[in-house]
């Protein structure tokens, strides 16, 4: 969800140009399928279409070519930083490191709320266009 959020403020502020997005998974459990059903419906219920989306796994050989790595949760920064074998230059962060309120996003797979993931996502989402955009 977090790539579409942060596309369409990018897009919203006439920005796309500036920014590459992509979003890619720490696991291989969904690679080549569509979005999740019910996170597809909280996008199209803020008027995003993400149809065209198929999971991928993130490799190795894409540390360099990111500025920012960026994850929802813990574990997925742990997974990262096991992939690239370190961080040297401080890309992997957490969402919601960007805010004031630094934390994890719970997967909303796992919770089932799909309302509070997106608060959160958006709230993150906001918080690191603004710091990209100073």
């Amino acid at each position: 969800m977090a790539e579409y959020i942060f596309t369409k403020m990018v897009r919203e502020a006439g920005l796309s140009g500036r920014f590459c997005i992509a979003s890619a998974a720490t696991s291989a459990e969904e690679i080549g399928n569509r979005i999740y059903p019910p996170a597809g419906r909280k996008l199209r219920e803020h008027g995003i279409d993400a149809s065209a989306h198929r999971a991928r796994q993130l490799r190795r050989e894409e540390y360099g070519q990111w500025d920012y790595l960026i994850a929802m949760e813990s574990v997925h920064v742990r997974r990262m930083t096991a992939l690239f074998r370190g961080d040297p230059e401080g890309k992997i962060t957490r969402l919601l490191d960007h805010t004031d309120r630094p934390g994890d996003i719970p997967d909303p797979w796992y919770t089932d709320d799909f309302d509070s993931a997106w608060q959160e996502i958006e709230r993150g989402c906001r918080a690191l266009f603004a710091e990209l955009t100073k």
